[in-house]
């Protein structure tokens, strides 16, 4: 693995106001999720108005994850030279648009609308690459973890969305819906534009695009994160978009909301999961808390594929398996920061959420492939799942730690 580069770490007194900077960005990044993600908890709705077919819900579901995933590798090298609050700020007011055109596309009943609308919306997806190094310029080298773990929380709005946008679409109506989270985007970018500021340490990058994104690829850590993140942040990425229709489909005692309700609790577990990862990082070093959490995913895919029935022990094995992943996607990205130059944790880090886009891409597309219609079951695309993980495991096992802090 990359040696760690030498830094000054900066002064406390350097530093103050950090952690208010990195809640205003993890409140902005949850509206990215919650845009990014509100196609998925309508599916049903669009596969009924529309007459879709299986292979139809799943394209629907995985296109705006593919835009927002690569649009990571874009948006943070873009940060290195242009700093958080400027690409916060873009990003914000570049998904409002998308969300209306996704309003658009169900109020007329138009899947090939449907489907660019949600490559547009992808754009929503990509906030996250803009918030790494921004927190990650707000604390010192060894509370980083920490910072990237509390920044991470911003996926709660995949929660957010689960839960609400079902919700007031039938309270206020579809159109409404769409009409305030594009309102709540503008707002949110309102204020990222006059409260959030760049850390003083912080330095703009003036190396181009292209060449500082290539340069990132060079390093071996980018590509031994990007593996390990494509299976944490992409398996919860998978089951947030997904878990709605596996849900109603292998337990048809389950409706659209009570779906919702239970993405919604899958998502906050991860949620909650990250920093302690990012934490727990920091204390034990990142190495331990990855293997923990590709344990956890492992096992806990096994269950899930048993098709287990719909209660309690479902719920918790799903709720577990979301803390897992969370788990991972602290300890990845506290494996990051002390590993890659200062210079490059932008283009580094968008390079490995991006791959961990991705590996929220190709699920939903695998689910809807391998499934059975005659034994309504999804186990093979969960095999996979167990495979690839037990494989990740291994590799991770195999990786230098960056040692305890």
């Amino acid at each position: 693995m990359t040696a760690p580069t030498s830094s000054s770490a900066p002064s406390s007194t350097d530093l103050k106001g950090g952690f208010a900077q990195v809640l205003l960005a993890t409140v902005a990044s949850t509206m990215g999720f919650w845009a990014w993600m509100a196609i998925s908890p309508l599916q049903q709705t669009y596969a009924t108005n529309m007459g879709l077919d299986e292979g139809q819900i799943s394209l629907m579901l995985a296109t705006p994850v593919l835009v927002g995933a690569l649009g990571r590798i874009v948006i943070g090298a873009m940060t290195d030279r242009f700093g958080g609050r400027k690409m916060f700020t873009a990003v914000l007011l570049l998904s409002a648009p998308a969300v209306l055109l996704v309003a658009l596309a169900g109020s007329i009943n138009s899947f090939p609308l449907l489907l660019v609308s949600g490559f547009y919306l992808g754009v929503a997806g990509t906030i996250f690459a803009a918030g790494v190094p921004f927190s990650s310029a707000w604390f010192p080298p060894e509370r980083r973890g920490f910072a990237n773990g509390v920044f991470g929380m911003g996926m709660i709005g995949t929660a957010v969305s689960a839960m609400a946008t079902p919700r007031l679409a039938q309270g206020i109506g579809y159109l409404p819906t769409h009409l305030l989270i594009a309102g709540l985007l503008v707002a949110m970018a309102a204020l990222v534009w006059f409260l959030m500021r760049e850390s003083p340490v912080w330095q703009p990058s003036r190396d181009r695009l292209i060449p500082k994104v290539i340069g990132a690829l060079k390093l071996p850590v980018t590509w031994e994160m990007s593996f390990l993140y494509g299976i944490v942040f992409g398996g919860f990425v998978a089951f947030s978009t997904f878990l709605p229709k596996y849900l109603t489909t292998i337990y048809p005692e389950v409706d659209v909301l009570g779906a919702g309700a239970r993405t919604a609790l899958f998502a906050a577990a991860a949620v909650i999961a990250r920093p302690i990862g990012g934490v727990l990082a920091d204390r034990f070093g990142p190495k331990v808390v990855t293997l923990v959490s590709l344990g956890g995913i492992v096992t806990l895919a096994y269950v899930v594929g048993q098709q287990p029935p719909e209660g309690v022990l479902t719920g918790a094995v799903f709720i577990l398996m979301a803390a897992a992943m969370g788990l991972g996607m602290g300890g990845v990205f506290a494996w990051i920061g002390p590993s890659t130059p200062k210079d490059k944790v932008g283009s580094v880090s968008g390079v490995v959420a991006a791959a961990g886009g991705l590996g929220g891409y190709f699920p939903p597309l695998v689910m809807g492939a391998t499934y059975h219609p005659e034994t309504n079951s999804y186990s093979l695309g969960l095999w996979l799942l167990v495979l690839v993980g037990a494989f990740a495991l291994v590799v991770a096992g195999m990786l230098k730690d960056v040692g305890r802090k």
